[in-house]
């Protein structure tokens, strides 16, 4: 009996001790509407989770950049880009910093984007 009140509170400790107090980072969506760029590549998030992004050195302007749909849950921030040929393409990113001026997220990869707000 007592081989298992021991096995208990150790499980119980192990349990206690691995579990995390830490709130995950939530951030606010509407911080994200707007017009951001990064080098040559713009996103436009708007509030009704669509949105478009374009590359200029592309030659590739806002009008004729590629739709996408998003969602901002917490940290990750995903976005569905919708195909002209069809279909879907999902990427997923988590989130680091957001502010009225600065968007910064990173890959499953471990690949860092920084933008920079340039309008509402």
């Amino acid at each position: 009996m007592k081989r298992i009140i021991f096995y208990l509170v150790a499980c119980i400790s192990i349990v206690a001790f691995m579990t995390s107090c830490e709130k995950e980072d939530e951030f606010d969506q509407a911080l994200l509407y707007g017009k951001w760029v990064s080098g040559t590549v713009y996103y436009k998030y708007i509030s009704n989770g669509t949105g478009t992004t374009w590359d200029t050195s592309e030659d590739v302007n806002e009008e004729d950049g590629q739709p996408f749909t998003w969602t901002l849950v917490q940290a990750d921030l995903t976005h569905i880009h919708i195909m002209t040929v069809g279909g879907n393409v999902p990427k997923y990113y988590k989130v680091t910093e957001l502010t009225a001026s600065t968007l910064k997220y990173e890959d499953d990869f471990g690949v860092s984007y920084s933008f920079i707000k340039v309008t509402q």
